[in-house]
């Protein structure tokens, strides 16, 4: 079963509802854990991706536009696909580890955090590749 390095690395998703979605692994179990025996990762990704913005828009409209909904999620290895790409959020360390999942409330604080770390990169108008849908994305509905 392949590593992944401790840095956070850039992962295409190819199963489960998340799939064709770009993540971030955010702490990666290589031997597993009681609860879940196989070789798995704590990822964070993108529900919805940011709308279009163009110059003519007002700031107000802009930073509706601008905003990101994220997820969370534990998945197996064999879910995730490689890429070459690295995203560094620092502040994503410590704010999901395998007891966010236990409750609801920690869970949300823990999607909190992950939005406002990924607003501010989206801003900031670094990776811009990870801010734009998969050409495969289509949404249901």
């Amino acid at each position: 079963m392949p590593s992944f390095n401790i840095r956070i690395d850039h992962k295409l998703t190819i199963s489960s509802s998340f799939r064709h979605f770009q993540v971030v692994i955010i702490q990666p179990y290589d031997a597993g854990t009681k609860a879940h025996p196989f070789p798995y990762a704590l990822v964070a990704g993108i529900e919805r991706y940011p709308s279009k913005v163009t110059r003519r828009m007002g700031p107000k409209k802009v930073a509706k536009r601008s905003k990101v909904k994220p997820f969370i999620k534990t998945v197996n290895y064999n879910h995730l696909m490689p890429t070459r790409y690295t995203l560094e959020l620092e502040g994503l360390k410590g704010a999901v580890t395998n007891d966010t999942f236990k409750e609801v409330s920690q869970r949300e604080e823990a999607k909190k955090v992950v939005k406002k770390s990924l607003e501010e990169r989206y801003t900031s108008g670094k990776n811009r590749w990870f801010f734009t849908p998969l050409s495969t994305y289509r949404p249901i509905g």
